[in-house]
């Protein structure tokens, strides 16, 4: 009877450790690095609403293996090397298990010491310029192939356009995105002559003489297509000029790949229909899951607040990220990566995202034009494209890929059968 009693206590007594061990381990926190404030906070917070709802979303779910999370929230202020330090905050004042932010790649290129340092797991969700692949970044945004080249084949094949301007904000996303296009163009036999390249730095507000040398560009009767990479609040200079210009979408079509929904609800659209913007994803997009994703959205934030491209980003690979850490009993960072590898999730435009080897999704590409209720007409869209972390149209790009899972490398020289160290930009 006492052995039995003391085998009972001792049941007890080992069942507790383990309760207890594992209460040690919640809440799992998540990080959550966006600017709320500066040029950028025109964009970002509302990333930040999107993880708090979906952080919040999860945990009337029952949270992550049997752990309610926490989101953990920093203002890096649109300050380049602040997002360093908010992200070294995170991983060992805060003791995050993952990280969701940033938007421009600048950004990112500041962060990315720290995570590879410490290893950490960064969910990137803004389109961006490729060229990168790090083992400690999922990469749930577009690559060049997912948005820039299959925007300027829309403006080459459905809108004639025979002069490019180039327009972007002076940083490594645009100035790589346009090296890219610019030797993909001159393929395509656009002469070195009818690319106009121009950078402004964020914040810029007088668009007044570069909106006329790109109205300039038309003089000799060729139709002129402006390829915008202008990122944060320079966005609204940039439009309201071209509407006093009296630059129409058919005189000038602008295409962005900064501009969304978000960006749009704080202009005056009625003279910026007709144009265009490339993305993977638009509120107006078709769909049961969509349907419900604004649904959610609108009951929590307001009738007023619309959905966005990096918003879907951010909802599959926050969805990816707790299946993976479900399915390896664990938010390991290495554990979780290796989960990752072939996770799929129903997208938000009404098919299925897939996580590939190489850190990117598959996604499809949209075409929207602008509306005057802000929203976009969805005049083109492809099946599932599977994101390139090296751009083919870059000599020294197109012999590389990346496969974390079976090469356990990022930058593989298919040429030379060999991984090759990545050089550090950063």
């Amino acid at each position: 009877m006492n052995f039995l009693k003391s085998t009972a206590l001792t049941t007890v007594a080992i069942t507790a450790v383990a309760t207890a061990a594992n209460a040690a381990d919640c809440p799992i926190k998540v990080g959550v690095l966006h600017s709320l404030s500066g040029t950028m906070a025109i964009s970002e917070t509302t990333l930040k609403d999107t993880m708090l709802m979906l952080v919040d979303e999860q945990n009337a779910k029952g949270g992550v293996l049997g752990c309610e999370l926490e989101a953990v929230v920093v203002d890096p202020a649109s300050d380049w090397p602040l997002f360093a330090e908010k992200a070294r905050e995170l991983l060992s004042v805060h003791e995050v298990d993952v990280i969701f932010g940033n938007w421009t790649s600048v950004s990112r290129k500041s962060v990315l010491p720290v995570i590879e340092e410490l290893n950490g797991l960064l969910f990137y969700p803004v389109q961006y310029e490729g060229e990168e692949s790090s083992k400690n970044v999922f990469y749930t945004g577009a690559a060049p192939n997912q948005q820039a080249i299959p925007a300027t084949d829309y403006f080459l094949d459905e809108l004639g356009v025979e002069k490019f301007a180039l327009l972007g904000t002076d940083y490594v996303y645009p100035r790589t995105t346009n090296n890219i296009l610019e030797s993909y163009l001159k393929g395509k036999g656009i002469a070195a002559e009818d690319i106009f390249v121009n950078y402004t730095p964020f914040g810029h507000s007088d668009w007044s003489k570069i909106v006329a040398d790109v109205v300039a560009m038309g003089a000799d009767g060729k139709k002129v297509g402006v390829i915008s990479t202008i990122n944060g609040d320079a966005n609204i200079g940039f439009y309201k000029e071209l509407a006093a210009a009296g630059i129409s979408a058919d005189d000038i079509p602008v295409i962005a790949f900064s501009v969304g929904e978000e960006e749009l609800s704080g202009l005056d659209t009625s003279n910026l229909v007709g144009h265009l913007a490339a993305w993977n994803y638009f509120q107006s997009a078709e769909s049961d899951a969509n349907t419900a994703f604004i649904e959610a959205w609108k009951a929590k934030m307001g009738e007023s607040r619309v959905t966005n491209d990096p918003m879907e980003a951010h909802y599959i690979g926050f969805n990816m990220w707790v299946n993976a850490a479900e399915a390896a009993g664990s938010t390991d960072v290495d554990a979780v990566r290796t989960a990752m590898y072939g996770q799929e999730f129903p997208n938000l435009t009404g098919g299925t995202a897939v996580m590939l080897p190489n850190h990117h999704l598959a996604k499809p590409v949209l075409i929207g034009e602008i509306q005057e209720d802000g929203q976009f007409d969805i005049i083109s869209q492809t099946e599932e494209v599977p994101g390139d972390a090296w751009t083919d149209f870059l000599a020294e790009s197109a012999v590389l890929k990346s496969d974390w899972k079976d090469l356990g490398c990022g930058m593989y020289n298919t040429e030379t059968d060999s991984c090759v160290q990545l050089k550090s930009n950063y």
